[in-house]
């Protein structure tokens, strides 16, 4: 495996909203930067449609490095082990507690349960706010998982997207609008 570099999270501190994702991708490996890459670009329109700020927003992921897998020249994107959560969690720990946002939104499954647990269902609860440690919760699908989705069926999941961030925007009272 070649090496991959640890890629932290970007944004302001004190955000109102932190998101956080599984791990970077290849091209957030390779600039050292998250969410800079395809997915990275749909959370940006995303965050646009819902009427959040990307520059009032604290991105960041619960894997720190980017695991992946061979293909000839491209390096493809596998799903961390629940051992690369645990070890890299502490970072993730000192991220909110620097940042301390009002709301956090787990973007897929795997940030989703680095927080919640193994048992949770992001089919079953995405875009339901909960209180969890000081903060208001809401998880959503992560963009990629968008990108991957079948062309006719693109435009519902990015919606979605849009209508769970524009949740996580209405869990901050005094936030300031657009």
């Amino acid at each position: 495996m070649d090496a991959t570099q640890t890629v932290f999270g970007e944004g302001p501190a004190g955000a109102w909203l932190m998101l956080v994702g599984e791990q970077p991708g290849d091209r957030e490996d390779r600039e050292g930067a998250p969410f800079v890459g395809p997915a990275g670009r749909l959370l940006d329109k995303a965050l646009d449609e819902a009427g959040i700020h990307r520059d009032e927003v604290y991105v960041t992921n619960a894997v720190k490095h980017f695991r992946f897998e061979t293909s000839g020249n491209r390096r493809l994107h596998k799903t961390p082990a629940a051992g690369h959560v645990r070890a890299c969690r502490p970072w993730l720990d000192g991220e909110l507690a620097a940042v301390r946002p009002a709301v956090v939104g787990t973007l897929g499954a795997t940030a989703a349960k680095a927080l919640l647990g193994s048992s949770f269902r992001i089919t079953a609860e995405r875009g339901r706010p909960r209180d969890w440690e000081g903060h208001r919760l809401v998880a959503t699908a992560h963009p990629s998982a968008v990108l991957r989705m079948p062309s006719d069926r693109r435009g519902e999941a990015f919606d979605a997207l849009v209508a769970d961030l524009a949740v996580m925007a209405g869990e901050h009272p005094g936030r300031r609008k657009r």
